[in-house]
């Protein structure tokens, strides 16, 4: 017989619902991080670096880098890691500081 980790605590998500990334409806369960949420849709990177413009996505999936960083609900620099996905979020792709329509 297969055990699984929801097996062993015999745990299973209350609600499922929708996030919007870059206009794109995305599952989500409850519990799940915006990070677990991309992941899950096959999203490996949602951010560019400020110099080159290199794609990133989540790297420690812990909080401590900052590879990760997503706007949601218009504001930026927020750690997909760490960001509890929530029903009717907006997420979109950083570009850079994610700063570029606030004038900073």
């Amino acid at each position: 017989m297969m055990r699984s980790p929801r097996s062993l605590v015999g745990g299973s998500p209350q609600a499922r619902f929708t996030v919007d990334f870059d206009g794109r409806e995305l599952p989500a369960l409850e519990g799940q991080s915006v990070a677990a949420v991309l992941w899950a849709a096959g999203i490996l990177a949602w951010r560019t670096t400020r110099e080159a413009g290199a794609p990133r996505g989540a790297f420690c999936g812990i909080g401590s880098c900052y590879d990760c960083l997503v706007t949601v609900n218009g504001l930026p620099n927020q750690r997909a890691c760490l960001v509890p996905a929530r029903p009717g979020d907006a997420v979109t792709t950083q570009e850079g500081t994610g700063h570029a329509d606030l004038a900073v």
